[in-house]
């Protein structure tokens, strides 16, 4: 029980110290890491440009969906080693905010 609680703090820890960093990746807008700038740079910031979909629009949803996959992960009733639990929960942050990144960017048009 404790390795699992363990596994899903930490993942969900690396997702919220990273998750603006995704956003860079995923949307090229500018955000950077939290500690040195955050959104600061993004295009949101900027008049005549599509804007971020996740920093125009709240990212919460986005945020939980990738927070609920790794406890979904991390507490699943399977047998495996917490390496491999742990890897697979750290993997979640990346595909599940990959699949909240085209439903976001999709629905406002983003990428049009």
């Amino acid at each position: 029980m404790w390795a699992k609680l363990l596994i899903f703090l930490g993942s969900a820890g690396v997702t919220g110290a990273f998750f603006i960093n995704l956003c860079a990746t995923i949307f090229q807008c500018g955000c950077t890491f939290l500690w040195a700038g955050a959104d600061r740079s993004c295009n949101i910031h900027m008049a005549g440009v599509k804007h971020c979909p996740w920093c125009a629009k709240d990212p919460t949803l986005a945020l939980v969906m990738m927070v609920v996959s790794q406890l979904a992960i991390s507490f699943w009733p399977m047998t495996c080693s917490w390496v491999v639990r742990l890897a697979a929960a750290l993997a979640a942050f990346p595909v599940a905010g990959a699949v909240a990144a085209l439903v976001y960017g999709l629905q406002s048009g983003y990428w049009k």
